[in-house]
């Protein structure tokens, strides 16, 4: 599809067996009329507080993929865009919480809850809790605890090069659910103009753009292809009326405060007010030999974002604050609001 569009293939593969084959003939299957999706898991994620939906093969190698296990390696089970609907519909029953569009984005999953547990524990509020929920709204979930969110989230490896699966199951939720907020979280590899388009048409409300690195030989090293049309993304995306957010990684030695910057000054020259989430690196798959950030590299991060932004937002801070008194430092530093716990 890509190709077609003249743009350039991933040139990615995915692990099928003892074999490697290109991640759309291992992730999609079409058998007569119908195209199917393989699927590891589908569960209430924490801290997003969606549902989400953890995709097995994807268009990039990436070297820290913490998903390596069914990304990177086909794994899972097969299903029809209406054999997912039919999930969709399940969950849509246990939702605590109804969200507008503008806030159908994990980012605004970080103001409603801390996600401690304690309320539903100890029957008392948790030391960080945004004191914004009422118990009945906080349920368990594999993940832990906090609300169900009206939104559905295609999340894991990601295909949305191969837009057919999705027009299908887009459509049917907002036929059997429009009031579930659709959403996907993705590279932007495979979101060509047309490709976003169509999948907008379809039914598609907002994206979790994963930016990874600015420059194009850092994005090369850690994921397999180009960026050159990703960081055309914001704009395109903002213009069409999807709702943005954006995630971008602290990696020390790789993507640090000074690619941080050109990406604070690309988001700015879109809008100001695109939420933004800046997360902490962990090692994990081939980069296993790298190492986290400090508190003071995040703060230092946050802090070249928020002069060109105005949303912006700290994750993962397990990471690099293994004590009560660290992200109490940390909220010290940079305000609670800014801290997703």
């Amino acid at each position: 599809m890509l190709r077609v569009q003249g743009y350039e293939p991933c040139g990615c593969l995915t692990e099928v067996g003892n074999a490697l084959t290109l991640p759309c003939r291992a992730g999609l299957r079409v058998r007569g009329d119908e195209v199917y999706r393989l699927i590891y898991d589908i569960v209430l994620s924490r801290p997003e507080d969606y549902l989400s939906i953890y995709q097995s093969s994807c268009n990039h190698n990436c070297l820290k993929c913490h998903s390596w296990y069914f990304a990177q390696i086909a794994r899972g089970y097969w299903y029809s865009p209406e054999e997912l609907v039919k999930e969709v519909l399940k969950y849509r029953e246990r939702v605590t919480v109804w969200e507008s569009r503008e806030r159908a984005t994990m980012w605004h999953a970080s103001d409603l809850c801390a996600h401690c547990g304690m309320c539903i524990l100890t029957g008392s509020k948790g030391p960080y809790c945004p004191g914004k929920l009422t118990l009945d709204k906080v349920m368990w979930s594999p993940q832990g605890y906090g609300p169900a969110r009206n939104i559905v989230s295609f999340t894991g490896g990601d295909l949305y090069c191969q837009p057919v699966f999705y027009v299908k199951v887009f459509k049917l939720i907002k036929r059997e659910a429009p009031d579930m907020w659709v959403h996907i979280e993705t590279n932007g590899y495979g979101l060509t103009p047309r490709n976003l388009e169509t999948l907008y048409e379809a039914g598609l409300d907002s994206i979790w753009l994963d930016m990874k690195a600015y420059y194009e030989e850092t994005y090369r090293y850690l994921c397999g292809t180009t960026n050159k049309w990703v960081l055309e993304l914001p704009a395109m995306i903002h213009d069409m009326g999807v709702v943005l957010e954006v995630v971008l990684l602290y990696i020390p030695g790789l993507v640090e405060v000074d690619q941080l910057e050109k990406f604070a000054e690309l988001l700015a020259g879109v809008d100001k007010d695109v939420p933004v989430m800046l997360l902490a690196f962990f090692p994990e798959f081939k980069l296993l030999y790298l190492r986290s950030p400090t508190l003071d590299e995040m703060v230092a991060g946050y802090a070249v974002l928020k002069k060109r932004l105005n949303k912006v937002r700290v994750g993962n801070v397990g990471v690099f604050c293994k004590t009560t008194d660290c992200i109490n430092r940390l909220i010290e530093l940079i305000g609670r609001e800014a801290v997703a716990l």
